[in-house]
């Protein structure tokens, strides 16, 4: 077989504002690979399906001192998505199969290793994407704090920062589905309307546009707050939180992609009892994983549990897209759609 395209995208310099394809993220065609002879080591060679964006990449495109976080200049740009197995030398696998995982962006990837990897059976037949979505990293971090940490009471109001993405949405439709009245935010008119439409919020907004706090003031107080954003929406929560509001506290978007906050209102805490979880998705996920793909495929199959996504076509798009997600222009979870069955 003549050897074939093996297109990637790599890291190529820190931006100074956001980032800017070509610059800050490099595709690159250049490379090709031999489909029927490069060498496996015992792993397998992975054709990719799709791979998701998520604010993750944010952080790892900036210096924020965190020793071996950011990614170095001529670094493959990796983060999670589907893959087909072509070839395996591993036992535990048969070509046809899809893995699950941290997938190099880049057309065909051989991996030594697939230990940290999950061999999806996709019984419902769901569009590939959705296991980087909804039924993937981003869903599982909504269930799996959800389920740990928000110990919800019916008639409960809960207030989900930035509730457009994977993450919120999941939260926003088990807050409704255990009786509460649930506040959420975006940043655009066109999001909002998504939010009380598809993924059925009692109240959404529009932050770039409308006081977190005057919302939270008029809607509250709030027993539950899920924070995705940090910063001011965390001061407005908490000034506006019920005694005894359990606060989920799953990301801080604002302070890696916006200037530095200063909090206010941090003496809530003491004042109202307040309990707050932080808490990442790799600690509690083994305590939840086998209930997570035995309940959410179905109930995104059923339309139960609905999500909104933005599909790019094609791995050249996926700079674009991560400067996108950087500016909050995605609607929903952002994938990229890399290969074909």
């Amino acid at each position: 077989m003549a050897p074939t395209r093996n297109a990637r995208l790599f890291f190529g310099e820190f931006p100074t504002d956001y980032p800017e394809p070509g610059k800050t993220t490099v595709y690159d065609e250049s490379r090709t690979i031999d489909l029927e002879t490069v060498a496996l080591e015992g792993g397998v060679l992975v054709k990719t399906l799709v791979v998701g964006i998520d604010p993750y990449l944010v952080g790892r495109m900036q210096d924020l001192g965190i020793p071996g976080f950011a990614f170095s200049k001529g670094e493959l740009i990796s983060y999670y998505g589907v893959g087909l197995i072509l070839r395996s030398e591993n036992p535990a696998v048969q070509p046809g199969e899809h893995l699950y995982g941290f997938i190099p962006f880049q057309e065909y990837n051989v991996l030594p290793a697939i230990d940290n990897y999950k061999v999806l059976k996709n019984e419902e037949k769901l569009p590939w994407s959705v296991y980087v979505g909804i039924c993937g990293m981003p869903g599982q971090t909504g269930w799996v704090g959800w389920k740990e940490h928000a110990a919800p009471k019916e008639g409960d109001v809960v207030f989900v920062s930035s509730g457009a993405g994977p993450v919120g949405s999941m939260v926003i439709q088990l807050a409704k589905q255990a009786g509460c009245k649930v506040i959420t935010c975006a940043s655009s008119d066109e999001k909002v309307r998504e939010l009380t439409g598809t993924v059925g919020a009692d109240v959404a907004f529009n932050y770039k546009t409308t006081s977190v706090f005057d919302v939270l003031e008029k809607e509250g107080p709030i027993n539950i707050y899920w924070d995705n954003v940090g910063a001011d929406a965390l001061d407005a929560a908490l000034q506006n939180a019920a005694n005894g509001a359990r606060f989920i506290e799953c990301g801080m978007i604002a302070q890696l992609s916006g200037p530095a906050y200063t909090m206010k209102n941090l003496f809530m805490i003491v004042k109202k009892e307040l309990k707050l979880f932080g808490f990442t998705i790799n600690t509690l996920l083994p305590k939840y994983s086998e209930e997570f793909y035995r309940e959410v495929p179905k109930k995104v199959a059923s339309g139960e549990i609905r999500y909104l996504e933005d599909a790019k076509q094609g791995l050249k798009q996926a700079g674009d897209a991560i400067r996108d997600v950087w500016q909050g222009k995605n609607r929903g979870k952002s994938v990229v759609i890399v290969g074909e069955e």
